[in-house]
């Protein structure tokens, strides 16, 4: 067994009836958790290998049971040890739907369609027992934004009043999300997998990586989806989108104005994630995508719900920085 199988694992394996299979690693990401391909015959499962103190399985089998609880589909579970950070689930197999419209581009508007429709049937049911999106916990994550984007770029900026700013922004949206919906928070085109057999897409849609699930604003989801940090979105595409949304849920006339106002702060948080992989955890690759990030941060800032924090960014953050998209690191 590789050096890189974590301690333990065969025995875990043995217990869950798995004795003997063949494991491969599997590319890691940004965190701590790592993945494993689980081999026995044609059998096939994934292992998650998450481990304290650094990461923690149980909300994503909290997560991960309610959602196929109520009908979302999510990988079934096989066998879970919590406190060795030990958790053996369903293999979707290796079709993300990034790396599908990277090879059948004419696929996606269907392919998003469904990724759309899968939301809806997630804001029908009622909340999850997850805590909620709180203006503190969206405070926090934007904060992101001058602690590691603009030290690392060397600006000089009013802390205070983007904080101030923010807070002025993201109240209103508050009771907007009550009683609220259940928000996976990483809803792209890396974490949902096009699901079939024999590498033939049928339709179905898995989702992986929902562990920070909250509740909150039904905007939040779609946002993530629409301004993907690692694929292109067209414009006229995220409208098409939104307005298959629309047709189907029951939407308030402030809908458009909160999708902007969480798309800013979501946009602004990775900003700020990106640079801190960067700079703290020596991970340069995620650079290249700010420019991404950046670009639709700003035409998120050019709505009028935003026009403190647009405020902010006319008095703090120097042209050039703009007109290149924060692609100034490195």
């Amino acid at each position: 067994m590789s050096e890189t199988i974590p301690d333990g694992v065969e025995k875990f394996l043995t217990d869950a009836g798995w004795q003997g299979a063949a494991i491969d690693p599997l590319p890691g990401d940004a965190s701590f958790r790592r993945y494993y391909r689980v081999r026995r015959g044609e059998d096939r499962a994934m292992l998650m290998d998450a481990p304290p103190p650094h990461e923690d399985p149980r909300p994503f089998l909290l997560v991960g049971k309610w959602l196929t609880e109520h009908g979302l589909r999510a990988p079934r579970i096989y066998a879970e040890a919590p406190q060795r950070g030990l958790v053996l689930i369903e293999d979707f197999g290796d079709d993300r739907m990034r790396d599908f419209l990277d090879d059948n581009p004419d696929a996606e508007r269907e392919i998003y369609t469904r990724a759309i429709d899968a939301l809806v049937e997630l804001h029908a049911r009622p909340p999850g027992p997850f805590d909620a999106y709180s203006l503190e916990t969206y405070l926090r994550e934007v904060s992101l934004f001058p602690d590691w984007f603009c030290r690392a770029a060397d600006l000089g900026v009013d802390a205070m009043g983007f904080e101030a700013a923010w807070r002025e922004v993201l109240e209103p949206l508050l009771e907007r999300q009550q009683p609220g919906v259940t928000v996976l928070r990483d809803y792209h085109a890396e974490n949902i997998m096009l699901l079939g057999a024999d590498g033939t897409y049928t339709g179905e849609q898995g989702l992986i990586d929902f562990q920070d699930a909250l509740v909150g604003h039904p905007a939040y989801d779609i946002v993530s989806l629409l301004q993907d940090a690692r694929r292109d979105v067209a414009p006229d595409l995220e409208a098409a989108m939104l307005e298959h949304y629309r047709a189907r849920v029951d939407c308030d006339r402030d809908f458009d104005a909160d999708y902007a106002r969480l798309g800013a702060q979501r946009n602004a948080k990775i900003v700020g994630i990106f640079a801190r992989l960067w700079k703290r955890d020596g991970k340069p690759r995620y650079l290249p995508m700010i420019p991404r990030v950046w670009d639709a941060m700003e035409r998120d800032l050019a709505h009028p719900a935003l026009e403190p924090v647009a405020r902010w960014f006319d008095a703090n953050i120097p042209d050039e920085v703009r007109e290149h998209r924060g692609g100034v690191l490195g």
